[in-house]
């Protein structure tokens, strides 16, 4: 799963993983940043919700609601927080946590 771009649920599947408290991680293809994130997450990265900023126009809007109007990710809902590019360790903490 993690060699390519993951498999993507819509905004409102996100946004309702995120109200059961799960990881909920929000991407884009091309981005370096989510690119280090997978990378790093490697296995576990499957225990998380990935939603696809550019596949779903209302995650697109979610992620501009918490970044000052930027899209900016990947942003990462922890319990129930918004995180804007965070340090990958604060991922796989919080993935752990849920296991």
């Amino acid at each position: 799963m993690f060699g390519h771009r993951p498999d993507s649920v819509s905004a409102a599947e996100g946004a309702q993983a995120a109200a059961d408290g799960r990881v909920v991680i929000y991407w884009r293809k091309g981005c370096p940043f989510t690119k280090r994130l997978r990378l790093v997450l490697g296995k576990r990265g499957a225990k998380a919700v990935w939603v696809d900023i550019w596949a779903d126009p209302d995650a697109a809007a979610f992620v501009r609601s918490v970044n000052d109007g930027n899209e900016t990710v990947p942003t990462v809902v922890i319990d129930r927080e918004a995180h804007t590019n965070p340090p990958p360790k604060q991922v796989v903490e919080a993935l752990a946590r849920r296991a």
